[in-house]
């Protein structure tokens, strides 16, 4: 690990490279890399966790919400009241176009 020095001279060579202005930005970036990436890990070991069986989450009541009942397909189907549904017409050698 880099002692007081050698920061500086880090530090130092960093502002001749990148200039003044560019490393606020820059440390910016990576912070906001740095954020992304932690989530991306909590959120993968937190998948992890559910595929296992168990929840790594703390404070909440219900970890893993039941899937919803199905509706029989009578229920499901939209209900068509009023006018009823068209029918095709047949066309045979009979009829008169």
């Amino acid at each position: 690990m880099p002692g007081g020095y050698e920061w500086l001279i880090i530090i130092a060579v960093l502002l001749l490279l990148f200039g003044a202005k560019k490393l606020p930005e820059m440390a910016r970036s990576v912070g906001q890399s740095a954020r992304v990436f932690k989530g991306e890990m909590k959120g993968l070991k937190d998948d992890d966790a559910r595929a296992k069986g168990t929840d790594t989450t703390v404070g909440t009541e219900q970890a893993v919400k039941p899937a919803p009942q199905e509706l029989p397909a009578a229920a499901s189907a939209p209900q068509n009241q009023g006018e009823p549904a068209p029918q095709p017409q047949e066309r045979g050698a009979g009829s008169a176009n």
